[in-house]
């Protein structure tokens, strides 16, 4: 089947057959953690969220869940590799020309805590193959995996979904007038953010060149993203506090692939501590990407992105 035939709906129902057939298999087996739940990794990473919870480390926080089941460069460790029914599903959405993959999303349940000295292992299920859906990126399929984290006693301790989209990439065309430098309608709009009751403050903060984050009125601890409760103390008294605007770069990424037509890469995204002393993702203005570092001050100011988005970005304070 190739990418051609996905248009005619008798190509596209009997592609789906053999996908929706997958269902059920076995993903990967024999999983094994390359080293058992330990005081240092939770230590590590207690620091680096940011995360003061006394419970820790004598248990691991419940989102360290992937840690442990992770590869890293090196691989799997034999008798855990992918298994030919997953290799043969996307293979199969290949030949159909769904070449591209990106994630989505995923959704993790916590059943107990882990604790020190836990040895984990796991496996995974092909949970199922959505039909055929049309994004921005391209046409294709989602393929949901479930992995079953166990600890040493082979008690099940959490699961964790991972969702990808498989999909054909759709060709973008930019303006046939190449006489005249391109102007800001006619580049593709970039992705709007989501607004909803818990951010919509925020974003009413934004619109008056204002960066807003919130304050619990119990215990004064800070926070963003802006969530319905606090974190600390969980209390759900708050107030918004406009913040300073001065930070400095904590970590960053540099973007090259893949490809959006309605960004250039490479760019650098920054993870910038506030002076506040919460952290918030942005873009790194008024430096080339490869003179971006760890430490760096930085500056809010408003990037103007079209006619109705308007976005918070930090530029570099360094002369």
């Amino acid at each position: 089947m190739t990418r051609d035939e996905l248009d005619d709906p008798h190509d596209q129902d009997e592609l789906y057959g053999r996908l929706k057939a997958y269902e059920g298999r076995t993903a990967s087996s024999g999983g094994r953690g390359r080293d058992p739940v330990n005081e240092p990794m939770i230590r590590h990473w207690c620091e680096a969220m940011g995360d003061t919870n006394p419970a820790y480390p004598g248990i691991a926080p419940p989102t360290m869940l992937q840690a442990w089941t992770m590869a890293g460069l090196a691989g799997r460790p034999a008798g855990s590799a992918r298994s030919n029914a997953y290799l043969e599903l996307l293979a199969l959405l290949d030949r159909a020309g769904c070449t591209s993959v990106v994630a989505t999303d995923c959704e993790q349940e916590y059943l107990r805590p882990l604790r020190p000295g836990d040895q984990i292992t796991f496996d995974a299920v092909i949970e199922s193959v959505s039909p055929r859906k049309t994004t921005r990126l391209g046409s294709g399929h989602f393929v949901t995996t479930r992995m079953n984290v166990r600890a040493g006693d082979g008690g099940l301790v959490g699961t964790h979904r991972f969702r990808i989209l498989k999909y054909a990439p759709a060709t973008y065309t930019p303006p046939r007038t190449q006489s005249k430098p391109p102007t800001r309608a006619d580049r593709p709009r970039r992705p709007r953010p989501v607004v909803n009751r818990d951010n919509a403050g925020f974003w009413e903060g934004v619109a008056r060149h204002q960066l807003l984050i919130q304050r619990c009125l119990d215990c004064a601890a800070p926070r963003f993203p802006w969530l319905p409760g606090c974190g600390t103390c969980g209390s759900q008294r708050w107030e918004a506090v406009e913040a300073s605007g001065d930070g400095t770069v904590f970590s960053y990424v540099v973007m090259h692939h893949p490809p959006f037509p309605a960004f250039d890469p490479p760019y650098a995204v920054g993870l910038i501590e506030l002076a506040e002393g919460v952290r918030m993702i942005s873009d790194i203005t008024g430096v080339p990407y490869d003179k971006v570092r760890i430490g760096m001050p930085v500056q809010l100011e408003f990037l103007r992105v079209d006619d109705e988005l308007e976005l918070p970005v930090f530029r570099c304070a360094e002369v």
